[in-house]
């Protein structure tokens, strides 16, 4: 394995406590560049680690590719090549947004997530690996400020109290140009989203942003990528007072006056 890809899988999963002994981890496995090497990742370590865990994937089909299968017996190949279990899950996302017309992107990620969740809890695994990368959290962090005012993105570890599950995330340390640079040194056949809105989402939109901002300001990916420190908290505002609060303070100053 290449060793800039396995240093800093290896950072993540000591620094955030990814893996223990005996866990069954299920990934969540598109087919795409990061999920292919998340998975190869995992399967190497799996074999050279000193802690011992085992590996199971799943595909979800969301119904948007009648020719899904053809990508499904791909992926099923690579999964059997490196002797883990390999499963794939249809669910009728695709019906699902033509039916309710809402935000096509998050109601994909909600049905995943929760299909995975539950096959995750049927076959008794105890965490679920989602191959998501360091680009992808400083979108999301970007995305969150300039969508809602909000300081947050996903976390590297988090439980899912509602089905006792652990989602971990590797690949976090990574950049998307190191993934991609790996996948086509490795040969790995990327499978085309079938997502029918692929490159035209929102996060796409911010992922361009990203870079043309970049432009002009060199260092702003590694300063976003720092400000999702908890400790990179400057001076900011106190939170909103209530209007119980307001009201109290309003009549004080009302009542001085007269």
């Amino acid at each position: 394995m290449d060793k800039l890809i396995e240093s800093k899988v290896m950072r993540a999963l000591v620094e955030f406590e990814m893996i223990d002994d005996g866990d069954k981890i299920l990934i969540g496995l598109s087919g795409g560049k990061d999920s292919l090497l998340l998975t190869y990742t995992l399967a190497i370590l799996r074999d050279r680690l000193a802690k011992k865990f085992s590996l199971a994937a799943l595909t979800i089909d969301p119904q948007f590719d009648e020719n899904f299968h053809v990508n499904a017996a791909k992926l099923k190949k690579f999964c059997d090549e490196l002797e883990i279990e390999h499963r794939i899950h249809a669910v009728d996302i695709a019906g699902v947004i033509r039916e309710q017309g809402k935000n096509p992107c998050f109601t994909c990620a909600y049905f995943r997530r929760a299909a995975i969740n539950r096959i995750a809890t049927e076959i008794g695994a105890k965490k679920v690996a989602y191959a998501h990368h360091l680009d992808d959290a400083v979108e999301t962090f970007f995305m969150s400020l300039l969508s809602s005012g909000q300081l947050t993105t996903f976390q590297p570890k988090s439980f899912l109290s509602r089905t006792n599950v652990t989602v971990i995330r590797p690949l976090v340390y990574l950049r998307e140009f190191e993934v991609e640079k790996f996948v086509t040194a490795k040969n790995f056949e990327v499978l085309k989203s079938p997502c029918p809105i692929d490159g035209a989402t929102n996060r796409q939109t911010i992922k361009n942003l990203i870079v043309e901002l970049g432009k002009i300001f060199p260092d702003l990916f590694e300063h976003l990528a720092a400000a999702m420190r908890k400790n990179s908290v400057g001076e900011l505002w106190d939170a909103p007072k209530t209007r119980r609060q307001m009201r109290e303070i309003y009549f004080s100053y009302v009542h001085a006056s007269l």
